[in-house]
Order: C-alpha cells, then sequence, then structure tokens
C-alpha cells in the first residue's frame, strides 16, 4: 500500500506492507541476526538499494567521535592506529596515546611512521553515509557506524593527504591512487554499504558495476558479522513538490475512510519526528571573542570541527576539537616554533 501524503511544500512517499522495514534495505529479520557468507561481489551488489540521496541537513558532530565504545580507555583512532601499526605500536599506558608505530597507507603504498601523517578514514564516508541512510538512524547508531571496530573494513589507517583528497567522495568520482588496490577498495564499499543497509545512488552504483565487470570480475567479498546496532532503512524520501494541501491516496479500493486518515496522520508524524531528531541533535562549536594565538587572531563565531590532533590541516587559524579540547590550525608549536616544511598542524589552543 503506498501513501502520497504533502505538507508545507514537501510531499513524502511512504511504503507500507506486512514485510519488515530491514526488507526494503535487503536484509530481513532473520539475515540481521546471522553472519554473512562469501559471495560473489555482484551478488551482494544487487541486493542493495538505488535511489538518489538524501542531501540535506548532514553535520559531522551528529556522528559522534571517536569514542571509547568498549571502555577500554583507548578511542577509536588510537585503537586503529594500534591495530594497523605493522610493528608493536609503542602506547603511554596512562592516556592510551600512540607514541609510535609504522604503518602502510594501501591507497598510495606509503610507509608511514609519523602518527600525524596518518588519518583514520571511514571507507565510505560519513557523509555519503548520512546520504544514503543514516540520516534516519538514531544517534547511537550513528555512533556505532562512527567507531566501528566490529569489521575491520569500515575504518582504515591512510596517508592524511590522500584521505582529504578522498573527501566525502564514493566510487563514482574517487578512487585510491594506488590501482592495484582498486578490487579490494571496492571490496570494502560494497560490503560496509551491504552490512549497515546503505543505499547507492545511480553513478556510483553504475560506476562500480562497470568496473566489477571489467577490472575485478572475479571479486568475491568476504563473510561479516551483523552491523552492532539494529539499523533500519529509511521509509520515507523526501522530494520537493508545489503542492501544498495534505492528500491521502490508497492503492487498495478497500481502505476504509478512517484508516486513510489515521494512517495518514501516524506516518506524518513519524516522518516528523525522525526529520526533527536528526535537525536537533546538530550542534555548533563557536567562540564567542576573538582569541589571539602565535598564528594570528581567531574571529569570533568561528565554527569548530572534530579534528586529529598533531594531523595536517587548513585553513590557518581554523578552530577543531577533540576530546571537548579546542584546538587551532597553525604553522608554529604553542611556543612559535614554525613546524618543519612551514605546514599547519592542529596544535591545542593556547589559553
Amino acid at each position: 500500500m503506498n501513501w502520497r501524503i504533502a505538507a508545507n511544500g514537501v510531499a513524502l512517499v511512504v511504503a507500507i506492507s506486512t514485510a519488515s522495514v530491514s526488507s526494503a534495505a535487503g536484509f530481513d529479520s532473520q539475515d540481521s541476526q546471522r553472519r554473512f557468507v562469501a559471495e560473489d561481489a555482484k551478488s551482494v551488489l544487487s541486493s542493495i538499494r538505488v535511489e538518489n540521496e538524501y542531501k540535506t541537513g548532514y553535520k559531522r558532530n551528529l556522528f559522534i567521535h571517536w569514542a571509547d565504545l568498549d571502555g577500554n580507555g583507548c578511542d577509536t583512532r588510537e585503537e586503529v592506529l594500534k591495530r594497523d601499526s605493522l610493528s608493536k605500536p609503542q602506547v603511554d599506558p596512562y592516556r592510551c596515546y600512540v607514541v609510535a608505530g609504522d604503518w602502510a597507507s594501501p591507497y598510495d603504498g606509503k610507509n608511514l611512521s609519523d602518527r600525524g601523517d596518518v588519518d583514520i578514514d571511514h571507507v565510505v564516508a560519513l557523509k555519503e553515509a548520512w546520504d544514503s541512510g543514516a540520516w534516519a538512524w538514531s544517534e547511537s547508531q550513528r555512533k556505532a557506524y562512527a567507531n566501528d571496530m566490529t569489521d575491520r573494513r569500515t575504518l582504515i589507517a591512510v596517508t592524511d593527504r590522500v584521505n582529504m583528497s578522498k573527501s566525502d567522495k564514493d566510487p563514482s568520482n574517487w578512487m585510491p591512487p594506488l590501482r592495484s588496490y582498486w578490487c579490494t577498495y571496492l571490496g570494502d564499499w560494497i560490503s560496509v554499504k551491504a552490512r549497515w543497509g546503505l543505499s547507492m545512488d545511480q553513478s556510483e552504483f553504475g560506476r562500480i558495476s562497470n568496473l566489477l565487470r571489467s577490472d575485478c570480475g572475479s571479486l568475491t567479498i568476504a563473510s561479516w558479522n551483523a552491523a552492532p546496532a539494529s539499523i533500519v532503512a529509511p521509509i520515507t524520501v523526501p522530494v520537493a513538490t508545489s503542492t501544498t494541501n495534505t492528500v491521502a491516496t490508497s492503492s487498495t479500493a478497500t481502505t476504509s475512510t478512517v484508516a486513510t486518515a489515521s494512517t495518514t496522520t501516524s506516518n506524518t508524524a513519524t516522518t516528523s519526528t525522525t526529520v526533527q531528531r536528526a535537525a536537533s541533535t546538530t550542534s555548533t562549536i563557536n567562540t564567542t571573542s576573538t582569541t589571539s594565538s602565535s598564528s594570528g587572531s581567531v574571529p569570533a563565531s568561528t565554527e569548530a570541527k572534530d579534528i586529529n590532533p598533531g594531523s595536517y590541516c587548513a585553513p590557518v587559524d581554523g578552530l577543531g576539537t577533540y576530546k571537548t579540547l579546542v584546538y587551532i590550525c597553525s604553522k608554529t608549536n604553542a611556543e612559535g616554533t614554525p613546524y618543519s616544511g612551514n605546514r599547519a598542524r592542529w596544535r591545542k589552543l593556547s589559553n
């Protein structure tokens, strides 16, 4: 049964059936609890929904990270740095900070020994996840995704510059510089999308399909466990429209007028609550006054973003946060000594 609801200039199409919402995402109630077996990549890809992206309301801080989900004193960034180090990492035991390690970035084949050169990449970027269905998730579901250590394909240590070039792009407009890694990257991308019930847009699906028919024709997706949080696919897709009156139509002629009104009201309320919940969790960190630093002054109302301490950054004098502490993008350390290569890094904002 399909309902079309128009309110405040937005049309919402709601699909109602006896099947679970998870089935619309390629899952059934048993799928979400079982271990998925290794399967041909084309078969896994065919199970993923193809639909337009939802590009409204994203804020990076809607995905809480880096968090310590298992309570062992290590946040997710440090956990991945430890996990992906080729040598035994040196870790400060008092604050679980990886002091030294050796990493090989699979995106470009670079060997790294400075943690400041290492970014922890969400293979499917947070914004891409939001646009593909995470906009309808709860805060706890987004937090679970942003810090997912239960499947190593979700997060990976890579060269920071390469990660910045990737940004939030999907395979239709970005692939790793190291071409020999393309098939592994596609397998990881497909597995994350399928495991978390995320959709693909047409250009993304088309590019991946083409690569699976050419470069990666024999690719197999390794098995995985169910995602660590109960994920449901969004049941409404907002579409801009000029309609302003609320109407309801049923594809089933026997549906009564009373049932129509009741169902329309219920689904409108559910949709409103979902969208408002996502919007209400958005928060912006602003400075209330001009702050002086060795690299210049930071104007009031500068929006702060989540960062990785010590990593390269831009623009200079931009603000960031890490574990509730405020950092500044600066070309000098707190004592005013320039960083090597005159490149800006994230450091704590001086008091």
